[in-house]
């Protein structure tokens, strides 16, 4: 069976950021699992001969104690992309201004760490605003990742604000936490935004199980493998079928606590799927990556919106942030 060319990335969120979107002023200290989960997943990739997209947070990539780690990133052939400065999953609520400083300190952070220059885009928790794609545009980047149609977007914004230690008003800027119900019925497939000037942006989307809009990543069916292996396993495979008749090429995304379990990181039990033992946990990911790897020829993002042919063009219907502030 000849493989379809497919997109895989891994959403580098450190410690920290699980911490401060869950609402734990620990998270101001910085701590971060980096050193383990770092190694581990390029183990895993290695196995398999995958070069995938890593977006890299570029506070962590300021953090000169990190830089060997983000470069051996690069250096074993990998995309990096920029994953925003401070992990803010109200980024959309962020001024042209904020948004300038923002992004290009991480651009120059995380091109610093790892001697390559991210040239694709992913907002923390799915957060995106027509300003961004301006900014983005101007720093020369080639493609942003950051939407999520998925219908049970709304199911989890509330778990995770029901579960967080946030204020009211911290609850408030996180309202559009993993988007909104309008982004659960964007394209599934990719598309080029329609930018000032004349200009276009393509945007790669985190797929979903098409016709049903729900959740496909790997942390969404280990937290299924949690609850039932066997559930998982069919959900997984029903996923990559319903993919394969439509004709959809999915781009998935990975997460840290994909490969972390529950005696690495005990503090980070309130996020699904962290009830599972790392060992157990890698059980599951070996096969639900081999199932991925007997249909697709995995790539990063930028290498796959290389070899796209035309796509539609969309304006987009994103909040444009408030200029007021510039």
């Amino acid at each position: 069976m000849t493989k379809k060319p497919a997109p895989l990335s891994l959403d580098l969120d450190n410690k920290w950021s699980y911490l401060k979107t869950h609402g734990d002023d620990s998270w101001q200290s910085f701590p971060s699992y980096l050193e383990t989960i770092v190694p581990r997943a390029l183990e895993t990739l290695a196995e398999r001969n995958w070069r995938i997209t890593w977006f890299l947070v570029g506070k962590d990539a300021e953090d000169a104690a990190h830089h060997d780690l983000l470069r051996s990133i690069a250096d074993a052939g990998h995309e990096v992309g920029n994953h925003s400065h401070m992990h803010e999953p109200w980024l959309h609520q962020y001024s042209r201004a904020e948004l300038v400083a923002d992004l290009g300190r991480s651009h120059d952070a995380i091109e610093k760490a790892t001697g390559v220059t991210p040239v694709g885009f992913r907002g923390p928790g799915f957060s995106l605003s027509e300003t961004t794609l301006d900014v983005l545009q101007s720093l020369g980047y080639q493609y942003d990742a950051t939407t999520f149609p998925n219908i049970l977007n709304p199911v989890g914004r509330f778990y995770y604000l029901r579960t967080s230690n946030l204020s009211d008003e911290e609850k408030e800027r996180r309202k559009a936490l993993f988007g909104t119900t309008k982004d659960a019925f964007r394209s599934n497939r990719p598309y080029r935004w329609a930018l000032g000037d004349g200009n276009t942006m393509p945007e790669v989307p985190v797929t979903t199980m098409p016709l049903f809009r729900v959740p496909i990543h790997f942390s969404y069916i280990i937290w299924l493998a949690g609850k039932s292996r066997f559930l998982a396993k069919t959900y997984w495979r029903m996923a990559l079928l319903m993919c394969k008749v439509s004709g959809t090429v999915p781009s998935l995304l990975l997460h840290p606590l994909d490969f972390l379990g529950s005696d690495d990181e005990p503090e980070l039990g309130f996020f699904p799927g962290m009830d599972i033992e790392a060992a157990k946990k890698a059980e599951i990911m070996r096969e639900l990556l081999d199932m991925w790897d007997k249909r697709y020829a995995t790539m990063p993002i930028g290498d796959y919106v290389g070899q796209l042919g035309r796509l539609k063009t969309r304006v987009p219907d994103l909040m444009k942030a408030d200029q007021a502030a510039d």
